[in-house]
């Protein structure tokens, strides 16, 4: 089968050898995702926007390999405090409230940087091969 890496031009893509996704067939697994903090409309202490802003961005992901967010069959959702669950699950139910992929919710300790408190992990299945 045919192997599509999908690279977003992150420097860590280079540094650590990684892409954003792959697909294989109809497989689709996209690397876990952190937000894009601009201190405007993504801030370090929001986690809603946050994970609203890592949607956001894997949902253009995911047409670039022609799938959809209707696609995704489950997320692992990582957060260093997992008292911002609310925050967390209301943003990723304004994608998935109708889908309803499979998830995990998962607290540690820290992620790549301290100003990031969710980072998500994709798996998707397309009808289409």
């Amino acid at each position: 089968m045919k192997r599509q890496n999908i690279l977003t031009g992150s420097p860590w893509e280079e540094k650590m050898g990684y892409c954003r996704a792959v697909r294989i067939g109809n497989t689709v697994e996209v690397s876990g995702t952190v937000a894009i903090i601009d201190g405007v409309n993504v801030k370090s202490n929001d986690a809603h926007a946050q994970t609203l802003n890592i949607l956001e961005r894997v949902e253009k992901v995911l047409e670039e390999l022609h799938v959809s967010m209707e696609d995704v069959i489950r997320t692992r959702i990582f957060t260093t405090d997992v008292s911002l669950f609310e925050e967390i699950a209301s943003a990723h139910a304004k994608f998935f409230k109708n889908i309803k992929p499979t998830t995990g919710f998962y607290g540690i300790k820290q992620l790549v940087a301290p100003e990031y408190l969710v980072e998500i992990e994709f798996t998707a299945i397309s009808n289409e091969k």
